[in-house]
């Protein structure tokens, strides 16, 4: 059998104790939240490496990404060489108000030219100009952190080895044509020299 009023005396336990305990909550605008290393924001376009090739926009499931580009042609540079032609772009564009944040877009660049920033204050007053073009995407890049440092204990990548077997094996031929001309300028020196007759 409850004691009549018991509830009501928890409640107000409860409320004393909450109320003798300092406050947690970050006020927000006066103090920027500590996010994690890898939290989704804004996504942010390196311009020099997009190649045009539309894979983030074929492969966004929103649909989100507009892009638009043209076909220029250079000359020649070797006589008898052909005419190259490239992509150049014209339009690079997010809707924001459509993304879902999901990363495949990122995920697929083949050319490192979409990254995550932690930036989230980019709400606005009218749908419309959530549509990033490509300068507003580009001047998030300030914001994208650099990358977490590589673990000290990790094997080192295949390139930067076969590299640097690579540049072992030029420096050692030319430190052994250096020794084998300073061989040969050095005979050259105790040789006699020829009389003429």
């Amino acid at each position: 059998m409850s004691i009549p009023g018991s509830g009501l005396a928890k409640g107000l336990a409860v409320t004393l104790k909450a109320m003798t305990r300092r406050s947690v909550t970050a006020q927000y605008p006066d103090v920027q939240p500590d996010l994690p290393p890898r939290s989704r924001g804004v996504i942010a376009l390196f311009e020099e490496n997009c190649t045009v090739c539309m894979l983030c926009a074929r492969e966004c499931p929103d649909w989100c990404i507009y892009i638009d580009s043209h076909k220029e042609t250079t000359p020649a540079t070797a006589p008898g060489g052909r005419e190259r032609s490239r992509n150049v772009l014209d339009r690079f564009a997010i809707d924001f108000s459509l993304c879902m944040y999901c990363g495949i877009c990122i995920e697929v660049c083949p050319f490192d030219a979409l990254f995550w920033t932690p930036e989230f204050e980019y709400a606005e007053t009218d749908i419309l100009e959530l549509t990033h073009e490509r300068d507003k995407l580009r001047d998030w890049m300030w914001t994208v952190p650099a990358p977490p440092a590589l673990d000290p204990g990790a094997e080192e990548p295949k390139e930067i080895a076969a590299a640097r077997k690579a540049a072992d094996k030029l420096i050692a031929a030319q430190q052994a044509q250096q020794s084998q001309q300073a061989e040969q300028a050095e005979q050259a020196e105790q040789a006699p020299p020829e009389s003429s007759a």
